[in-house]
């Protein structure tokens, strides 16, 4: 008689358990299912000792989707011209795009030479822009330092210190570069320079973001914290998607360039 009514007071004993027993993983439910003292089964009365607790995984992502936003940028125009940010961080990634075909190729071009930046007494400037490039043959670049024959030295430097794999020839104003063969240090190069170009981008990147917060910050007057936060976060939202887009972009030309 006494087991019976213990068997009864069960459920009421593990209520107040509970309230003492913090950690998530208690729980007052056997592995076998409540019996009365009729041998029926009462599921109600076990179910009142269950704790549910949503997972570290499921609350993260929760917290992702709720922090997502999607403005029409046609109501915030007085604040920022949302169409012109995005241009203006889709013309980075055009650009990357754009070198990594013209200069980033197993295949040497003229145009390989394009992103090296030479060190001169009045600052640092673009290759192309101090010599004429051009291919006299498949196996040799020619750079014409005709326009600026007093930079000849530092140019045929930058080539030399390119990590290009560069071995250069002056005769006179002209700079004699051998292409190099394709070998597997000629292939890891490319990769790196694919890499500081994709950082460029991403820096170029952030330099748009950063303007466009800017401005935002400044048109606080006539808007509410809740709409500059939100035009903040759909700023940044367009950022690191445009960096996902770079990352994806290099990925692909690592794995062209490397095979």
């Amino acid at each position: 008689m006494a087991l019976n009514h213990l068997s009864l007071l069960r459920p009421l004993l593990c209520q107040p358990l509970l309230r003492h027993v913090r950690s998530p993983l208690t729980s007052c439910i056997s592995s076998r299912p409540f019996l009365g003292p009729d041998n029926i089964q009462h599921p109600a009365s076990a179910a009142g000792c269950i704790r549910l607790y949503a997972t570290k995984k499921a609350k993260a992502k929760a917290k992702g989707q709720s922090a997502k936003v999607n403005i029409n940028s046609a109501l915030v125009e007085d604040i920022i011209s949302l169409d012109e940010v995005k241009e203006d961080m889709t013309a980075v990634l055009d650009s990357l795009k754009d070198d990594f075909t013209r200069n980033l190729s197993i295949r040497t071009s003229p145009g390989a030479l394009d992103h090296i930046v030479v060190t001169t007494q009045d600052g640092k400037f673009p290759l192309r822009q101090l010599g004429q490039i051009s291919m006299k043959s498949p196996q040799l670049i020619m750079v014409n330092m005709s326009s600026f024959p007093e930079a000849t030295a530092a140019a045929t430097r930058a080539l030399r210190e390119s990590g290009m794999n560069l071995n250069p020839e002056v005769d006179g104003m002209i700079i004699k570069v051998p292409v190099p063969k394709v070998t597997r240090e000629h292939r890891e190069n490319l990769a790196k320079v694919a890499k500081q170009l994709s950082n460029k981008a991403k820096d170029s990147v952030r330099r748009v973001r950063s303007n466009a917060v800017t401005q935002v910050k400044k048109a606080k007057e006539g808007h509410s914290e809740d709409t500059i936060r939100l035009v903040e976060k759909q700023i940044q939202q367009m950022a690191d998607s445009t960096a996902t887009d770079i990352d994806k972009q290099l990925a692909a030309k690592t794995k062209e360039l490397l095979g």
